[in-house]
């Protein structure tokens, strides 16, 4: 939770009456006269709520500017009045200036009849960290995405489409940057056809730009001290109605390892269950602890910035679940010339939360290793956690098996068994079941790398620690490895490794080699995943009739990488709004290899210039 000074804070003053004002635009947040009122009588009757939901499986909101809260915390209150049986809401709304949980708390106070709302919605509010924010609400059968960002790269990022628009950022003459027409034309780029937009501001520049966009605009009476507010609706010819009451499909999900069952909690946060079908391969969603930290890059670029937002969001699910947590913490040692910068960098990186990431000197990494350590990064938010307990929680599901092929014949896809007989008809089928999502789809651009683990029970280590390999507690002991060995799909145990990750840990942590050397150890080996560019692949099925959709390439990151990924997927799948931005659904995209290759020979064949020196 971000931190709650309200004395200290940069963003926000309190009027007489306990009104919030930015300290940025100098302005108020909402109305003065009673800002619920207003949210109602503006932006909710503005976009026709409840109206425009009725018979909806799902619908979604967009706000420009989240503020306190408010509108969005109104908007649930007519949500759970009101909502159609099964519908899921979803939300995305923006803010470059995020208060923090007590300032919200304190603004949303004045309305007792959203004291049950505002609660759910501060106690799990977004912290400060540039990207999206997911936030579950599964009490309201609803999530929030909270972008926090500008408004133009926050719609630049986020995929859309949204069937109403709340435009609430302060006043345009104020904060111009929120309401430029480059801002307006993304909002109808992200719209679903008849989208409804509503705003509190009438300037005509607003409207124009509203109306270039292609939108219907009109004014309406005002609320409060405001003469006016304003309507939109995008213009037929964009689109036809959305569809109504869409059939249920039959879901199924291949592999019950972590990738499975986020794709199977995801499909479930959104009001959908699937038969969830196991493999042979447990991969490292078998082990007895796992380690979830974000790869660490010091570009600051896209990458780190799917690492860092899939590392937020998959801390936030475990922590949720009782029991999940076996340690938290972890310090990635410097091993090398370059690690000092790039620690350096990632700590002052805005990618994660403030405090998250901490350089610690090496007087402090030996106090808590309890030996002789080099310098290094804490990772706070860091956990080790029980494998085990997650995939049951997440899968809720009997689990079938047999699954040695798929077919399609244009229409729904068939899952068979070893003698051919069909297990399964869908109209939706996740592959999730590392190397052999391969083999169920020939092309997938999948690479195995062999991995042992060493499990010793009776030692114990005070935290967790990276150097290249690792060591982390388990309920009854300590899990330290790995092996890593390319093109190997043998997953038997060999005892020869067992030498190999104590001379891996030996060569940094000597102390706790030695208490190791000659315990018995039991080895946890798997099969991983990988791809070329060492990220996941996370989409369509490249080539494959419409309905196949894959999670695998995670390597030894799955327990980081799959909450968010398969909630894109879920997203894809059904045709949501997905947590992901644009930009980061890119990276993993199944697609994209075979993009490369077009490019490259493009680029091969296209005539060289022809230079010609002038006189």
């Amino acid at each position: 939770m971000p931190n709650e000074d309200l004395a200290a804070s940069p963003v926000v003053t309190w009027d007489e009456g306990d009104l919030p004002r930015s300290r940025l635009y100098d302005d108020v947040y909402f109305s003065r006269a009673d800002g619920l009122a207003e949210a109602r009588a503006v932006y909710l009757a503005g976009c026709d709520l409840p109206e425009a939901w009725r018979g909806r499986d799902r619908f979604s909101v967009a706000e420009l500017g989240f503020g306190t809260g408010l509108n969005i915390a109104a908007l649930l209150a007519l949500w759970r009045q009101t909502r159609p049986p099964g519908g899921h809401l979803s939300i995305f709304s923006i803010e470059a200036h995020p208060l923090s949980a007590g300032e919200a708390r304190r603004a949303l106070s004045s309305w007792p009849e959203l004291a049950d709302i505002a609660a759910l919605l501060t106690a799990r509010w977004p912290g400060r960290a540039r990207g999206f924010h997911r936030l579950d609400l599964p009490e309201l059968h609803a999530t929030l995405d909270v972008a926090i960002m500008d408004a133009f790269e926050a719609l630049s990022a986020w995929g859309g489409p949204a069937d109403a628009w709340f435009l609430d950022g302060f006043a345009p003459a104020r904060n111009p940057g929120m309401w430029r027409a480059e801002v307006l034309n993304l909002v109808a780029a992200r719209s679903a056809p008849g989208a409804r937009v509503a705003s509190y501001t009438v300037a005509g520049q607003v409207r124009r730009d509203l109306a270039a966009a292609g939108f219907s605009v009109e004014r309406r009476p005002g609320f409060g001290a405001k003469r006016q507010r304003l309507e939109a609706r995008l213009e037929a010819r964009l689109g036809g109605d959305a569809p109504r009451l869409p059939p249920r499909p039959r879901i199924a999900i291949v592999g019950a390892g972590i990738a499975g069952a986020s794709v199977a909690r995801a499909l479930r946060a959104l009001g959908v269950e699937a038969r969830v079908f196991a493999t042979q391969d447990a991969g490292a969603s078998g082990a007895p602890a796992a380690l979830m930290t974000p790869r660490l890059d010091a570009g600051l670029g896209d990458a780190a910035g799917l690492f860092a937002q899939v590392f937020h969001r998959a801390g936030t699910l475990y922590e949720a679940i009782p029991g999940a947590v076996i340690a938290r913490q972890a310090i990635q040692l410097e091993t090398g010339p370059k690690d000092p910068a790039r620690f350096a960098a990632i700590a002052a990186s805005d990618l994660f939360e403030p405090g998250v990431m901490e350089r610690r000197d090496a007087m402090e990494t030996t106090k808590a290793l309890g030996e002789a350590a080099a310098a290094g990064l804490l990772i706070g938010d860091a956990l080790v956690i029980e494998p085990a307990l997650v995939l049951s929680r997440w899968l809720n599901a009997a689990i079938e098996g047999g699954v040695a092929a798929i077919s399609s014949d244009g229409g729904a896809w068939r899952l068979l068994d070893e003698a051919g007989e069909m297990l399964f008809e869908a109209d939706i089928v996740f592959l999730c079941a590392g190397m052999a999502s391969a083999r169920l789809a020939p092309g997938l651009a999948l690479a195995p790398v062999r991995g042992q683990a060493s499990w010793a029970k009776g030692v114990d280590c005070p935290v967790s620690c990276l150097f290249g390999g690792y060591v982390i507690p388990s309920r009854t002991g300590v899990l330290f490895g790995a092996t890593h060995d390319r093109g190997d799909e043998d997953a038997q145990e060999r005892p020869a490794d067992h030498a190999r990750n104590l001379q891996t840990l030996a060569a940094v942590l000597p102390e706790l080699a030695a208490r190791l050397d000659g315990a018995p150890l039991q080895a946890h080996a798997a099969v991983r995943a990988t791809t070329a560019d060492y990220l996941p692949l996370a989409g369509a099925v490249p080539g494959a009739p419409g309905g196949l959709f894959v999670l695998s390439g995670l390597g030894s990151r799955g327990f980081a990488l799959a909450p968010l990924l398969g909630e894109h997927l879920a997203a894809l799948a059904l045709g949501a709004p997905s947590p992901l931005p644009r930009a980061l659904a890119r990276l993993v995209d199944p697609s994209r290899f075979a993009e490369r290759t077009r490019k490259r020979a493009e680029k091969r064949a296209s005539p060289p210039r022809l230079w010609r020196n002038t006189p």
